[in-house]
């Protein structure tokens, strides 16, 4: 009897675990369940500064239509982190901080976007926020100007600038309506710091529009982050070949960047 008695306690036992075991399964699976249907923000860009609200501690990514850069304020130093990868900002505040305007700008066509940031304890949403612009005709395709000549995109532009640098020529493609145009001489001012040397490579003209290629050379002999906000001039877009230049003297202290405006390059900068 006494044996019997110990059989049904154990599978009493055993069949309580499973239903336990059970039960915490289909918690963990409501949990991550939710969490992966958690939709995200998605809001159109419009020109009106974007709210992003933040909680203390937890990581919130912004996807954005396109690879960007973020300049942060000074007085957000160790306060909040950002890391950038590809078209998504992944923003983590380490402490709290009261509303604060950040300017993010995409790399492809120099887009500037506003972001009003705030971080506090009680956080807002964790959702994952997309911001996309409004439906348009793409900026790389090419339209008649009234006078009948050929304007090209940014990113047309700037692929064949790159090509004419770079490319052997049996890989050279002409681009219908862009001429050669002429550049300064020698190195000019174009980055601020005093670190780097800009020196005009190559420039041409399509319709109204115009890309430059300047190559960067660091002088110093630190290694130099390239960021957009630190050029001078009025830019419509600025792609760099590489965002980051090592100790002068390495083979990889000097890159390219490509600049597009509405003007010749010495009437811009």
């Amino acid at each position: 009897m006494q044996t019997n008695s110990f059989q049904g306690s154990s599978a009493s036992r055993t069949v309580f675990l499973t239903v336990i075991i059970s039960l915490c399964g289909l918690l963990l699976f409501s949990t991550t369940a939710a969490a992966a249907l958690d939709p995200a923000e998605r809001i159109v860009w419009r020109k009106s500064p974007i709210a992003l609200e933040l909680g203390v501690g937890q990581e919130r990514m912004v996807h954005f239509p396109g690879p960007v850069s973020v300049a942060i304020p000074g007085s957000l130093q160790g306060r909040l982190r950002i890391q950038s990868s590809g078209g998504t900002v992944y923003w983590l505040a380490q402490q709290a901080f009261p509303l604060s305007r950040i300017l993010v700008r995409s790399l492809d066509d120099g887009q500037v976007y506003l972001l009003d940031v705030a971080a506090s304890p009680e956080g807002g949403s964790a959702a994952p926020m997309e911001i996309t612009l409004p439906r348009q005709p793409s900026t790389d395709t090419s339209n008649q100007t009234p006078a009948g000549t050929v304007t090209h995109g940014y990113v047309s532009l700037t692929r064949f600038a790159a090509q004419q640098l770079y490319a052997p020529q049996r890989l050279q493609s002409p681009l219908s309506g862009v001429v050669r145009v002429p550049v300064p001489n020698g190195p000019v001012p174009l980055v601020r710091g005093g670190a780097i040397v800009s020196t005009p490579l190559a420039s041409w003209r399509s319709g109204h529009r115009f890309v430059t290629a300047v190559q960067l050379s660091n002088a110093s002999p630190e290694a130099q982050e390239l960021q957009a906000e630190a050029l001078r001039g009025a830019w419509l877009a600025a792609t760099f070949q590489h965002h980051r230049l090592l100790p002068v003297g390495d083979e990889a202290d000097h890159t390219v960047v490509y600049l597009i405006s509405d003007g010749p390059f010495s009437h811009v900068f």
